[in-house]
């Protein structure tokens, strides 16, 4: 049976590459009716960062990827964290010291130093072991009076110089390493805890895994792998390797690295990650307002397509037609023009109620607290303007709370004494509608702009900017409906207002007609009783024009 494994280290977030790691191993068990195992591979206590392993295991319930067993969802071949099977390797490699595969080191820190400071390329290999000290160089009696002493050492892999080794990549085809070429790699450290080679040979061993795909940064420790098979004779068991290649990163040259997010202002992770410092917090795709299908659809084809021109899939599709075949040799580019596109697709095939559910937190984090009623209205209003779920709160605010800001430039260039007179007009008579639709609404605005002999150019942006503050935002009509009566009634008044409060400006502009006409000028106001009146303010015009345009002067 297929037994796949995605094993991250807890050394900080999980960049979006290992997401995409995990999700090829996880359709390659679900559509080989396999398993898929999460291990946690954290020989490398140094770089240990606490919260990581939690931040792993969230981040895959989030896309959806389950494992079958591994730290958290138990399992017959655990322990699954590798810091808890330091026993288990320090076994094995004692066993291929034993079989000659291997061999102790007793060289200290300070020794090697020398070495590297009079050697540019210094390598622990073939050639240079036999002038080190190891048990290869010392004898037996001596090398077993070290160890018994308690004398710092490490276990290192014994390549023999001189020959091919093959691996069959099922992305790449035929690989090729010399041995003559390779290091002898550190496979147990002086603390005891082993290195990635060893445990993870081990382990895979262990846990019978069957297939191993894994990043392309990898492929050059695979002949180290190779040979650690061979010598534990585990031959016959060896798992089918599969070297997935890069992401890229979205402009320039190189991989996607995690500081990348910060420097195109785009998510590299799958989450939030809060870090001591700024430097290393990140923002994730679900804080960025991205649906996890959406995520997985994405990074799918990161690399992988069936083939056709269908870019949308579901998960069960894509287990389905998933194969190992189809995936490229060359880096892929991280898109994510095509990561928004792929998720406004999703938000607008999903279904209201189920939009609901995932809104409703978003905008209760906003403090905006609106019965479901009023939430599904919202949602079938935007949806098909939003390409983030943060979208329905933050660009659509203005239906949950006051406008904040409006179009200045728009309101200048429309408004004016004539045009605040018939604005006001019309909220007199939206205010007396009982029924309050957007049906209704567009068939009595329209008469009424017609009967006034206007444009509908002159008051429906005006009356957009009232709503929403803004010549963006979805139709008019229909949000004034889901905002009601009461409110839109309230929006318009307060336009109104605004509209009027440049008075000098206006004043000025009109003064300046090159003609004798006597000047006129009409304010509004809203009374106590909530009613726009006219209010002719003579003393603040003629003011305004005696210091301004002394032969002109303002009658009401």
């Amino acid at each position: 049976m297929v037994r796949v494994r995605f094993a991250p280290s807890p050394t900080g977030a999980l960049h979006i590459g290992g997401v995409r790691t995990a999700l090829y191993n996880y359709l390659f068990a679900r559509q080989q009716g396999g398993t898929f195992i999460l291990r946690i591979e954290d020989t490398d206590q140094g770089r240990y960062v606490p919260g990581a392993e939690d931040y792993i295991i969230e981040s895959l319930r989030w896309v959806g990827l389950l494992p079958d067993e591994g730290v958290g969802f138990g399992g017959a071949d655990g322990p699954y964290r590798q810091s808890d099977r330091k026993e288990i390797y320090q076994k094995y490699a004692h066993e291929l010291v034993e079989r000659g595969h291997a061999y102790y080191a007793f060289d200290t820190p300070e020794a090697l130093d020398v070495r590297r400071q009079a050697e540019e390329h210094f390598t622990y290999n073939h050639l240079t072991r036999k002038g080190l000290s190891n048990s290869l160089t010392l004898d037996a009696i001596e090398s077993k009076r070290r160890i018994s002493a308690a004398e710092p050492f490490v276990v290192r892999l014994k390549v023999e110089p001189g020959r091919s080794i093959h691996i069959h990549d099922l992305i790449r085809g035929e690989v090729v390493f010399e041995s003559s070429e390779l290091d002898d790699k550190v496979l147990l450290k002086a603390d005891g805890m082993p290195t990635y080679h060893l445990a993870n040979i081990v382990d895979d061993h262990l846990m019978r895994i069957t297939h191993v795909i894994r990043g392309e940064e990898w492929l050059p420790s695979t002949a180290h792998h190779i040979l650690l098979y061979e010598g534990f004779g585990w031959e016959a068991t060896m798992p089918q390797f599969s070297h997935l290649p890069l992401i890229m990163k979205p402009f320039g040259n190189g991989k996607l690295s995690k500081r990348d997010g910060a420097k195109f202002g785009i998510p590299v992770f799958p989450l939030a990650w809060k870090a001591e410092t700024a430097e290393e917090s990140f923002g994730g795709f679900r804080e960025a307002g991205f649906l996890p299908e959406a995520v997985v659809n994405f990074l799918a084809l990161l690399g992988w397509h069936p083939g056709g021109d269908q870019d949308i899939f579901s998960m069960e599709e894509l287990i389905q037609l998933f194969s190992i075949e189809h995936i490229g040799k060359s880096g892929a580019r991280f898109d994510y023009e095509k990561a928004k596109s792929f998720n406004q697709k999703y938000i607008h095939a999903m279904d209201d109620a189920a939009l609901v559910k995932i809104v409703r937190p978003l905008a209760e984090n906003k403090g905006y607290h609106v019965s479901e009623a009023f939430l599904t209205k919202v949602i079938a209003l935007m949806k098909e303007r939003v390409t983030f779920l943060t979208d329905f709160v933050e660009m659509g605010y203005y239906l949950f709370e006051p406008v904040k800001e409006y179009d200045e430039e728009t309101l200048q260039k429309r408004w004016n004494g004539d045009i605040a007179a018939v604005f006001a007009e019309l909220t007199e008579k939206l205010a007396t509608f009982d029924l309050f639709n957007a049906l209704e609404l567009e068939e009595a605005v329209k008469a009424f702009i017609q009967e006034k002999g206007l444009k509908p150019g002159e008051i429906l942006p005006l009356l957009r900017i009232a709503l929403v503050g803004t010549m963006k935002g979805p139709a008019v009509f229909e949000t004034a409906e889901v905002l009601g009566r009461e409110e839109t009634v309230a929006r318009l008044k307060g336009l109104v207002l605004k509209g009027n409060a440049p008075l000098p400006a206006s004043a000025k502009a009109t003064a300046g007609e090159p003609d004798n006409k006597e000047l006129k000028k009409v304010s509004l106001h809203v009374n106590e009783f909530g009613e726009i009146v006219r209010d002719v303010k003579t003393d603040d015009i003629n003011a305004f024009l005696d210091e301004n345009v002394p032969d002109k002067k303002f009658t009401e």
